[in-house]
């Protein structure tokens, strides 16, 4: 009878050491994930900032684009006009 009732002594403190143990590295992984899912959000976050700037760039660089060749067209126009005279 002392032999069970030592057994489940033991079994008892090591389900409550393990018990312990389990929820101390629970609480260190959960820290470790939201630490990297900040840091991905950070990274997400730059990139789609670059993207939109990138999207704004082709945009006005399509409008200048567009001004040149009607700056250019405009000029071949008085050439022509100036040799006319």
């Amino acid at each position: 009878m002392e032999t069970i009732i030592s057994a489940c002594i033991s079994a008892s403190v090591t389900l409550v050491i393990c018990l312990l143990n389990n929820h101390g590295q629970q609480e260190k992984t959960r820290a470790l994930m939201e630490y990297k899912l900040d840091e991905l959000t950070k990274r997400v976050d730059k990139h789609n900032n670059v993207v939109e700037r990138t999207y704004s760039i082709e945009k006005r660089l399509s409008v200048q684009e567009e001004q040149i060749r009607v700056a250019n067209h405009r000029i071949s126009d008085l050439e022509g006009i100036e040799h006319e005279h």
